[in-house]
């Protein structure tokens, strides 16, 4: 009885053990995943990740780490802007996000691996088949030769073969030649 019980607790304890030993919470997972940058929005799914969008351009977290410069940036950014030059505007927006609507729009050249598979994908599938036509596939009958196809069509021709609608129908018996 007292051993029961004393593997009972022990058992127990173990449990207790695991159950408690390291628990992450969903934030302690996002930051993990994104490190130091800012989280600054819900997002398109709502998953702090940051992708380029054109149908939802308001993207969860900044594109960058904050790092001095940028904070010195940040800190000018929240006075005049008239202060700020061209380039530190450029500076802050490449912060935040990695390309401008125009990247987005720009053509890439996709397509050309895209139709280069594809025609490769054809060439090997015209490679194949001729391939089987000339190795494997056998010849064609003797029927299919045009000396033997004349002499079948002359046969039906004289066996009147289908006089309704069919081949003898088209012929001229008495005149011997097509209708």
């Amino acid at each position: 009885m007292q051993s029961s019980k004393y593997l009972f607790t022990r058992l127990i304890g173990r449990l207790s053990a695991r159950l408690t030993v390291n628990r992450q919470t969903h934030r302690d997972q996002v930051m993990e995943r994104i490190g130091k940058r800012e989280i600054v929005g819900f997002g398109w799914n709502g998953s702090p990740g940051y992708h380029d969008r054109l149908d939802y351009p308001m993207p969860p977290i900044r594109f960058r780490e904050p790092d001095p410069e940028i904070c010195a940036l940040r800190e000018k950014e929240t006075g005049d802007w008239r202060k700020l030059s061209i380039d530190e505007k450029k500076q802050l927006y490449r912060y935040s996000f990695r390309k401008t609507f125009a990247e987005m729009k720009a053509p890439t050249s996709d397509w050309k691996f895209s139709v280069g598979a594809c025609l490769i994908a054809c060439a090997i599938g015209i490679w194949i088949s001729q391939s089987y036509a000339h190795g494997v596939y056998p010849d064609y009958p003797e029927t299919f030769e045009e000396k033997r196809r004349s002499a079948q069509l002359k046969r039906l021709i004289a066996l009147e073969a289908n006089p309704i609608t069919g081949l003898a129908s088209k012929w001229d018996y008495e005149r011997d030649r097509w209708k």
